[in-house]
């Protein structure tokens, strides 16, 4: 029986290539939905390749000019837009492949409505892990990941008993500034960060890699995933990015994942889950080519954000949702090249150290820290825009 997929950010990585794999097994997925931001030729190049009835896009105005080229697709636009995607009843599984907050709402849409998720967007987990948890139990739905380091995880897991992990390795390749000195990193540009040497990725996220902040939320996310403590959680730098992920067990055996570089085996794994099925890879791993690994400990005076997030994470409460929303508004600065890249570490470290704390009860106390975070972040950079 096809599974029929909703697909959020279809216009993206993740998206792209959630949407080859859909095309190499025709027979065993159909695509129900997507919803996409502002990339309205990437969308109707997939219209033209799918037969989707409804479409969420980001603007009202773009909904509007969709709405009289495609009278026979349902046109919704913005946040609400996407939660009508994932709440609809008839469909098997949501691929979330948003960046950033955003995310959120239309994961618990998509569980209330008793969907299973495949999960790219690690800020749902990031932010609200405590409420995803928790609504994930209520309503008898799964979530599988698919993040790399966290579907190697999730393989690693496959025939053994979680009480019997010791601890979970996640790799990390550094990004485009993992030789750079301090010194250095005062004076690189957005562009210098986005050629990410192994992975290609949307802009937020390389940003995100090249200060490891992105592999902070990866911690958060693990925790949350797997049920494991920060405490024995390990970051592993591995400039190859071929192993993906360890999971070690407490008679230390380390059982890993190695793969090429490609997100389209842990989307594919996600979806087809406990099966595996084959896949066309241009250059799957040879072990031969590669021939030497390297792992070594991540540098926490040159990248602080890494320990950020283990502190956030293991304090709990508003702190990784304003952690997360400091971020989002820092990160896009720096790509305008409003701040310097160092300004992102500071003007987020400051936001979670001074946010008073408060437990994250509901959705609302998530919304107001996310409101919180946000507002911090851009009146630091105001200021910084001020003495220029």
């Amino acid at each position: 029986m096809s599974r029929r997929i909703v697909l959020l950010g279809a216009s993206g990585s993740i998206g792209s290539q959630t949407l080859d794999v859909i095309s190499q097994h025709p027979s065993m997925f159909s695509l129900t939905a997507v919803g996409v931001g502002r990339n309205m030729e990437a969308l109707r190049k997939i219209l033209s390749q799918f037969s989707v009835d409804m479409v969420s896009v980001e603007s009202e105005e773009d909904a509007a000019v969709l709405r009289k080229e495609y009278p026979s697709v349902k046109i919704l636009s913005g946040d609400e837009g996407m939660c009508t995607l994932a709440a609809r009843s008839d469909y098997d599984v949501l691929v979330n492949a948003l960046v950033g907050f955003a995310g959120f709402a239309p994961t618990m849409s998509a569980i209330k409505a008793h969907h299973d998720i495949a999960l790219a967007n690690k800020e749902t987990l990031v932010v609200g892990g405590v409420l995803i948890k928790k609504a994930l139990q209520e309503y008898g739905v799964s979530l599988y990941p698919i993040d790399s380091e966290h579907s190697a995880i999730f393989q690693c897991l496959q025939g053994n008993r979680k009480e019997q992990v010791e601890r979970l390795l996640i790799t990390c390749s550094g990004g485009a500034f993992r030789d750079k000195t301090r010194e250095e990193l005062a004076e690189v540009t957005p562009e210098m960060a986005l050629a990410h040497p192994n992975w290609t990725m949307g802009p937020k996220i390389t940003i995100d890699c090249a200060d490891l902040m992105n592999k902070g939320f990866e911690v958060t996310e693990a925790h949350w995933l797997f049920d494991i403590p920060y405490d024995r959680i390990q970051v592993v730098m591995h400039r190859e990015s071929v192993v993906h992920s360890m999971v070690e067990y407490q008679d230390h055996s380390i059982i890993a994942q190695l793969g090429a570089p490609d997100m389209r085996l842990p989307i594919q794994y996600a979806l087809t889950w406990p099966e595996r099925l084959p896949l066309h890879e241009d250059h799957p791993l040879d072990l031969l080519e590669v021939q030497t690994l390297h792992f070594d400990k991540p540098d926490l005076i040159r990248f602080p954000l890494l320990q950020l997030a283990y502190e956030a994470g293991e304090k709990g409460g508003n702190l990784d949702a304003v952690m997360n929303a400091a971020n989002e508004a820092v990160n896009l600065a720096f790509r305008n090249h409003e701040i310097s890249f160092l300004a992102i570490e500071s003007i987020v470290s400051a936001a979670v150290h001074e946010v008073p704390f408060k437990e994250i009860r509901n959705a609302e106390d998530l919304y107001e820290a996310d409101a919180w975070g946000r507002a911090f972040a851009l009146d630091r950079i105001a200021q910084i825009r001020e003495k220029r």
